[in-house]
């Protein structure tokens, strides 16, 4: 199992070894370094917390946490699968230990993986943009109701059902999106160039694990 943490940079493009032309996100992939090591023995499941991007303060709980690493901006907990607390990386196999630095140099071009994020924030927006509606007929009697979603219930049972689909706040959500193809790696700058779209804004926050 392979994952990092990483920052959005933006969208270029590419030419494949093939000659095809395809878009591509530039992502600055780490470096990471492992702050705790979660075993079944001590903590009841196996995981790894890794830190990433730094920042001059944080609260004295997350100082006394990390101790003698560096004051990370994002801590980020991924569960290992069979007790195996390592994974490939360019230069052979990395033990997944206290202090140990993982890189963008674990992944290879061809590789697929997915990518999370939180996507961009629309704002408050009706259900024409926010659920796709079609809006109501423009003519045949509609008076200013083009755009409005119609009828949310019944007389009974006197409450609107959950999850109804309405007007409220689009986007600004945690988004995956799976089987995308690393295009480039460039190690010596930390740099993945992931084909296609990744979520969120520029700057923010990526999880780039392989696809499971």
């Amino acid at each position: 199992m392979k994952f990092i943490l990483g920052r959005k940079i933006e969208m270029t493009e590419r030419f494949k070894e093939d000659g095809k032309f395809v878009a591509v996100t530039a992502v600055e992939a780490g470096p990471c370094v492992v702050t705790q090591v979660k075993t079944k023995e001590k903590d009841g499941y196996e995981a790894v917390q890794i830190g990433y991007g730094a920042k001059r303060k944080i609260s004295k709980s997350i100082k006394g946490h990390l101790k003698d690493l560096e004051n990370f901006r994002y801590l980020r907990e991924f569960k290992i699968k069979n007790g195996k607390y390592a994974m490939t990386g360019g230069e052979g196999e990395i033990n997944l230990e206290r202090g140990a630095k993982i890189d963008a140099a674990i992944f290879k071009p061809g590789e697929s993986v997915e990518a999370t994020g939180t996507s961009k924030g629309k704002g408050f927006a009706g259900v024409v943009k926010r659920h796709h509606f079609k809006g109501q007929p423009a003519t045949r009697g509609t008076k200013d109701q083009i755009r409005m979603p119609g009828s949310i219930g019944a007389v009974w049972p006197q409450h609107v059902t959950k999850g109804m689909r309405m007007a409220g706040h689009m986007g600004d959500e945690r988004v995956t999106v799976k089987n995308l193809e690393i295009v480039e790696v460039i190690p010596e700058k930390n740099i993945l160039l992931i084909k296609g779209a990744v979520p969120g804004a520029r700057n923010s926050l990526l999880i780039i694990k392989d696809n499971k």
